[in-house]
């Protein structure tokens, strides 16, 4: 497929993206990685699960919130995609570039039949692989921040009487302190991230 016919063909199906909300036919590859940085997220320790049930979840008990996360992370994951899909035409040409001696770089790189001419198409599929793994990243980084933030929020909440009431004075709102853990540890994560950033 030449170039001409590359553009032409990423321009037409950029256009014709359907919103990411509207999508109920997420690939399953999707709901796959949705559901594993879901189960990393949550954790094996009862702070970290709590921590979960309480962002995400949605009904009294919060027993929803793994189906939550999963529907709000595959929703992530789609779009995350289609930015890829978007972005890595232009990563391409902007590594191809203008002159002979770059355009003939770009072709040995990328270029994998005789002539080098599949060099565009192999590199915006490289680009969108790469640019979505960074965006992975980014989640399981946010991830590992809310984690840390439980576990911290767990252990300054502590287990006397004593400790609990101070921790629901300083993080609660409204009555009897509620959701005093889910605002420490949302806090805490966001500094973190801000920190790391």
């Amino acid at each position: 497929m030449t170039t001409h016919k590359i553009l032409i063909l990423a321009g037409v199906t950029g256009a014709l993206v359907a919103p990411v909300a509207a999508r109920a036919d997420a690939p399953p590859a999707d709901q796959q990685n949705a559901a594993q940085e879901c189960r990393f997220e949550r954790g094996t320790t009862a702070a970290t699960r709590e921590a979960f049930a309480l962002h995400y979840g949605t009904n009294a008990n919060h027993r929803n919130a793994f189906g939550k996360c999963v529907s709000a992370r595959t929703r992530d994951e789609a779009q995350e995609r289609t930015d890829a899909e978007a972005n890595a035409p232009q990563a391409c040409r902007d590594e191809r570039g203008t002159t002979a001696e770059s355009r003939a770089a770009f072709a040995a790189k990328y270029g994998t039949n005789k002539n080098g001419r599949n060099a565009f198409g192999k590199c915006v599929s490289a680009k969108a692989r790469e640019l979505e793994q960074a965006a992975d990243v980014d989640d399981r980084d946010a991830a590992k921040a809310r984690k840390s933030a439980a576990k911290q929020c767990d252990e300054e909440r502590g287990d006397t009487a004593e400790t609990r009431a101070a921790f629901r004075q300083k993080y609660g709102k409204g009555k009897h302190g509620a959701n005093a853990f889910g605002k420490c540890v949302s806090q805490l994560a966001r500094a973190q991230e801000e920190q790391d950033s």
